[in-house]
């Protein structure tokens, strides 16, 4: 059996691909990557190997993944996370990893004008680092996460009534973190190699604008939710108004934009066919959501 090293294993994607694991393989097999011990007692009390390491830190990369057969990097969240994950995937390299999961996105367009490029541009040069690499490897773009929509939604949407985003009427392939977590778990326990040097855009088996999502809701919760389709300049002055970072105000635009571009709508059915079920619709999703509002 491979042995695997998950980076960011405190974290929500990390952690949920760790847990499926442990379902799936003995702990001995398993070992995660963190910045603070202290998050990882659950883990540790499993029997998981756990080594001390941030991205930037070439020698405990070496130590925690010597004698590592299999990597899934977890895509970082600094500012030079394009860096970062070179020197992982370099680090990796020389300690003799075979295979490498990367956590990108999935998208119709690579262009320079896109109002994500904030976000796409160091998973394009990770993706580029890697194949360059020579070693093994499965790039999993992964579409927007259901779990994103009550957030975009906003945390007093059953006061207000209203989801205001500048998203137009563009569609979404959804899928829960948590499938997308136990799919890189699956690749992660093949030992048939086919997944090896493939991108997999995995997305969810629908795709639904914020229309369709204000009825799932209104659905659900017995209130009557309206979708609301302003200008970009607008909602970002809106939201800065009511106290959020231009940072904040800035990502949420740039991704709903894409969402009206149609960037995140496509479905394949890899997601599906990796899981062997189909994964949790938006509703349902929604549903675990709001069902008990």
């Amino acid at each position: 059996m491979s042995k695997i090293l998950i980076t960011g294993a405190t974290g929500h994607l990390g952690g949920a691909v760790t847990n499926f694991l442990l379902e799936k393989t003995e702990a001995s097999n398993i070992t995660i990557l963190l910045r603070d011990t202290a998050k990882a007692e659950a883990f540790k009390t499993k029997g998981v190997t756990i080594h001390v390491g941030d991205y930037e830190n070439r020698e405990a990369l070496l130590k925690a993944f010597d004698g590592v057969d299999k990597l899934y990097l977890v895509s970082g969240l600094d500012h030079n996370r394009g860096e970062q994950h070179e020197n992982v995937i370099n680090a990796a390299k020389e300690a003799g990893v075979k295979h490498i999961l990367y956590t990108s996105f999935q998208r119709k367009t690579e262009s320079a004008d896109s109002p994500i490029r904030f976000i796409s541009e160091s998973h394009l040069y990770t993706e580029k680092v890697l194949k360059a690499s020579g070693v093994g490897y499965t790039i999993l773009q992964h579409g927007l996460y259901s779990d994103i929509i009550p957030m975009f939604a906003g945390e007093h949407l059953l006061q207000n009534k209203t989801i205001y985003l500048p998203a137009g009427e563009g569609k979404t392939a959804f899928a829960a973190r948590e499938d997308f977590a136990e799919a890189g778990a699956l690749i992660l326990l093949d030992e048939t190699g086919k997944f090896d040097n493939q991108s997999i855009e995995l997305a969810g088996s629908e795709a639904v604008n914020f229309t369709e999502i204000a009825v799932i809701i209104s659905k659900i919760t017995g209130e009557t939710i309206t979708y609301v389709n302003p200008p970009v300049s607008e909602f970002i002055e809106t939201l800065t108004n009511a106290g959020a970072t231009a940072e904040v105000a800035g990502l949420v635009a740039g991704f709903s934009q894409a969402i009206g571009l149609g960037e995140f709508e496509g479905t394949n059915g890899a997601l599906e066919n990796i899981l062997g079920r189909k994964p949790a619709t938006v509703e349902e999703y929604l549903t675990g959501v709001y069902g008990k509002a």
